[in-house]
């Protein structure tokens, strides 16, 4: 599975990519932000988009209104990560059309799994 991790934080970018890699069946691409991941995705699309809420330039909602806009990513199942996971957000991010949502901080043993388990959920 190719996974395309969107974030603006180094360490985070970091960290999963590491975890999500362990198992050996999925290789993470990493973008900082918004306009990168429009960048990475115009080269190849990934299996599934893991994208932070709270970015600066442009926040995960608004990239995901973009690909929500563009036909060519419609496809590509997208999975919110955030700190702030209240209920109303969480009925937000899923209202723009998302997989699922992952709260931070996250487990790094078990990132892997809760991402097959939304994907199977979608």
């Amino acid at each position: 599975m190719k996974i395309l991790h969107v974030d603006d934080d180094d360490d985070i970018r970091e960290i999963t990519k590491f975890a999500l890699e362990m198992n050996g069946e999925i290789e993470v691409e990493t973008a900082s932000g918004g306009r990168a991941a429009l960048e990475r995705l115009s080269a190849q699309l990934p299996d599934v988009i893991l994208l932070d809420v709270m970015m600066p330039e442009m926040s995960g909602p608004e990239l995901k209104t973009v690909l929500n806009g563009r036909p060519e990513y419609c496809g590509v199942p997208v999975i919110f990560m955030t700190a702030a996971a209240q209920r109303s957000t969480i009925d937000e991010l899923m209202g723009l059309g998302a997989a699922g949502v992952i709260s931070k901080p996250y487990d790094p043993m078990t990132l892997a799994d809760e991402v097959d388990r939304l994907l199977g959920a979608a």
